[in-house]
Order: structure tokens, then sequence, then C-alpha cells
């Protein structure tokens, strides 16, 4: 049996990987996250997922090593993770009665065998107030969270209309793909 690592301090992609019933452990490493000049915003989650796996797999050998990345995308703008409050309250505010997109990167290697491929998902936002926005930011602190917001919270509940795509790619790992590409590129679960 391969040992399988989670390139990703991300308690929700951890979540995913053991609702799937995948055994793996945990490995970080700090990888320098800035985008290369002109990249086009969709293809930078791949970029960084691979070098996140590249970083590990220096460490580790004969591994299936998982990383991934997600970023959010407002008409080709990157919307990262806020600095603030305030950004975050700017950040919902502009995605507010939008329709945006999710992307996320994921990269699997295993020595010299390597499967990246993203996912994208639409996502359509009901126009929001700014009580709700304030409520919001308030009490889920979304500071971690590409585009300030976690679709499983309570901002998805009452602020999203519908998406087009998987779901568990806007929170953060299209755990589908990932499970038939273990299966089908790399000969584990059944």
């Amino acid at each position: 049996m391969h040992k399988v690592i989670l390139a990703s301090q991300s308690p929700r992609r951890k979540q995913l990987m053991e609702l799937a019933e995948i055994d793996f452990t945990i490995i970080i490493t700090d990888v320098d996250e800035t985008n290369p000049p002109g990249m086009p915003g969709a293809e930078v989650p791949v970029h960084l997922a691979q070098k996140k796996a590249a970083a590990i797999e220096q460490e580790v050998h004969d591994a299936i090593i998982i990383a991934a990345d997600t970023v959010v995308l407002l008409d080709d703008e990157i919307l990262g993770k806020p600095k603030d409050e305030a950004d975050a309250i700017s950040i919902l505010q502009k995605l507010s009665g939008r329709v945006h997109k999710v992307v996320t990167g994921v990269c699997m290697q295993q020595g010299d065998k390597q499967v990246s491929f993203s996912t994208v998902t639409e996502v359509h936002f009901r126009k929001l107030t700014d009580v709700q926005i304030q409520h919001y930011v308030s009490n889920y602190k979304p500071f971690d969270k590409a585009g300030a917001y976690a679709i499983q919270e309570w901002i998805g509940m009452i602020g999203i209309e519908k998406i087009d795509g998987d779901y568990y790619n806007v929170m953060g790992l299209p755990i589908g793909e990932v499970a038939i590409r273990l299966r089908k590129d790399f000969n584990l679960l059944h």
C-alpha cells in the first residue's frame, strides 16, 4: 500500500479526505505563493499546487503527494484571503449579486509521475445586505478563506442561489475527481 500525503493545512481538505475514507498523513512545507507575472488567474492554482507537491517530494519519496490550491475569480481578478475585517467586507460586497468562479488546482505526484488538473465551479451569489455581510464577517471570521467565505457556513446557506459544478471544489478540494485519479492513475482505492 502506498502512503498518501496531503500537503495542506486546510481543515476542510483534511475533512474531505477523511470523509472519502482515504488513509493519509499531513505534511506541510512553506512555499512562495506569489503568482508569476502575467499568468492567467485560472492557471495559478495548478501552478501553486505543483510547487507545493515538488517541495514535499524533496523530503518524501515513493509516497503519493496530493497538493491543492484554490482561488476565487471575479471577472478574472483573483480574490484571495482577506487581510482584515474591512477587506473581508469589501470582498463580499464585490461578490454580492454576482457570479464568480472557484478554481481548485490539484497536483498528485509520486516520484517522477505527476498528474495535475483543475476544477472550476460557478457560484451565483444572491444580493447580500450590508447587515448580512457584517454579521457573517463578525461571527464567522472568514480570514483564512479565499473569497472571504465558506460555502458550508451560514453565508453559503443564505447567500448562494446556486452553483454550477462540484460543491466540494468550492470547499477546497474536488474530492470525487481526486478519488477517481488515485484509483485510475495510481492504482489506489477501490
